[in-house]
């Protein structure tokens, strides 16, 4: 768990594909490549390499719009109008309908 004034390491995508590709050409292993890359840990290199087989992004939608992932991350308590609270109401609403339409009385 995170603690109070912990700071994180990013890496740049061309890292993440560099050491992904290290590992697919049989360069090292998770452990040898993550000590020579100097990665904090080798599970950030596992989990890259998982995604790279599925063909996920290794965007990082951490401070990303919120717009376009409207659910992610802490729930917004401040609007600038009563008209985009409103508009943020209905579309949790909307959503919510979407995910659990037995609690409203429809049928799947």
């Amino acid at each position: 768990m995170a603690k109070k004034g912990q700071t994180f390491q990013s890496y740049s995508s061309e890292t993440k594909l560099k050491a992904v590709i290290m590992y697919e050409n049989g360069e090292g292993s998770y452990n040898s490549i993550s000590e020579e890359l100097g990665l904090r840990s080798s599970t950030q290199l596992k989990d890259w390499v998982k995604k790279y087989r599925k063909g996920e992004s290794f965007h990082d939608l951490r401070g990303s719009n919120p717009s376009t992932h409207p659910f992610i991350g802490r729930p917004k308590t401040k609007f600038n109008s009563v008209e985009e609270e409103r508009d943020y109401l209905k579309a949790q609403v909307e959503y919510l309908k979407k995910r659990y339409p037995n609690l409203h009385g429809e049928v799947k």
